[in-house]
């Protein structure tokens, strides 16, 4: 497995990372991101960092959540194209949560023109429905310091007893249900749905299968990565 930043694998990658809750996406974003020193750009990080330093565009965005109005476009636009221009996205960078409409698709394309790049790839890890709802209903984790269980897949080695910090209280998320995760998988559907077609077209997407073990869905992404200038299809 490469530990090269993508600079030495050729121009920095610009791509869209796509995932229901569940899927792995932050996984895999994170070793794209210390593997290959990219840049997570996710747009609720984005907002909040902005608010917290108090910019101008922070203090608008602020008013705009406190007043619970839809975030416009154009203020959103703003704020991404002012990350993009930050020296850490050089070696390239995965959107989170961005674009979710057409109107920000060609608002992302507008702003890579600008600054000279171009959209490389949209992998979507896609999954099974009920297996994973089965996935995520069984996660529970350290109450003290936060490690990852699973009912079926991974207990602790003592019943009862964190392996990391030895503590012996536990917690699970309160929408990690079943009717939960279902509503939450519906409403990815819903944002996704106005986006995949036009990169379709552009031949820009690929599915790689977000059910594989962790391992595989990574070489599958690194194999998307590395070749360079080549548009895949979604399979």
């Amino acid at each position: 497995m490469s530990t090269a930043p993508a600079a030495m694998a050729g121009r920095p990658l610009n791509i869209i990372l796509l995932g229901p809750p569940g899927a792995g996406k932050g996984t895999q974003a994170e070793r794209l991101v210390k593997e290959r020193g990219m840049v997570q750009l996710s747009t609720g990080d984005m907002l909040r960092a902005a608010v917290k330093a108090g910019t101008e565009i922070g203090k608008m965005a602020d008013e705009i959540m406190k007043a619970g109005k839809l975030f416009p476009d154009d203020l959103m636009s703003q704020i991404l194209g002012a990350r993009l221009d930050e020296p850490d996205t050089e070696n390239g960078v995965i959107f989170d949560g961005y674009p979710r409409t057409q109107a920000q698709a060609a608002s992302l394309d507008r702003l890579l023109e600008e600054r000279g790049r171009t959209l490389d790839h949209v992998i979507e890890l896609s999954v099974e429905e009920e297996a994973l709802v089965n996935r995520i209903t069984g996660r529970f984790s350290c109450a003290k310091c936060g490690t990852g269980y699973h009912d079926a897949y991974k207990l602790p080695k003592l019943q009862g007893i964190c392996d990391v910090c030895g503590s012996d209280q536990f917690k699970r998320r309160a929408d990690d249900n079943a009717e939960a995760v279902r509503t939450r998988l519906a409403e990815y559907r819903a944002k996704t749905a106005p986006i995949l077609p036009i990169y379709e077209e552009r031949g820009l997407v690929t599915h790689v299968d977000g059910m594989a073990p962790i391992e595989d869905v990574n070489g599958a992404i690194e194999a998307i990565l590395n070749e360079p200038g080549c548009s895949r299809a979604g399979a």
